[in-house]
């Protein structure tokens, strides 16, 4: 099994959860998070004085998948999360998983997913 972790942009969340839930993906858990990449942090101003906002609000989708769906749910989230307009859409972090219990049944492994 493997863990999935998507730094993604707040207003591409409706986006990529649709997409997980038309691809029969059951279990996700979303974090609001602060971050920055690449893009650095964004320069406003206010009352005329600028400041530099270095990290930026991002959204942490986390997903655990049998080995054999990984590559078609990376597919979901990368074509649901991509505008191919912007520096700072987000990284894709993939982990093994050892183990996976559901604490009501006892299940493990891709039966607990």
């Amino acid at each position: 099994m493997k863990h999935i972790k998507a730094i993604i942009k707040p207003e591409a969340l409706d986006r990529v959860k649709n997409e997980l839930k038309k691809a029969k993906v059951s279990g996700i858990m979303v974090t609001e998070i602060e971050g920055r990449g690449q893009q650095g942090g964004i320069q406003q101003v206010w009352r005329g004085e600028k400041f530099e906002l270095d990290l930026l609000p991002k959204i942490s989708i986390d997903v655990v998948v049998k080995d054999s769906d990984l590559d078609r749910i990376l597919k979901v989230i990368i074509s649901s999360a991509r505008t191919g307009s912007d520096k700072g859409e987000g990284k894709i972090f993939v982990y093994d998983v050892e183990r996976v219990i559901r604490i009501r049944t006892g299940e493990e492994g891709d039966a607990a997913v």
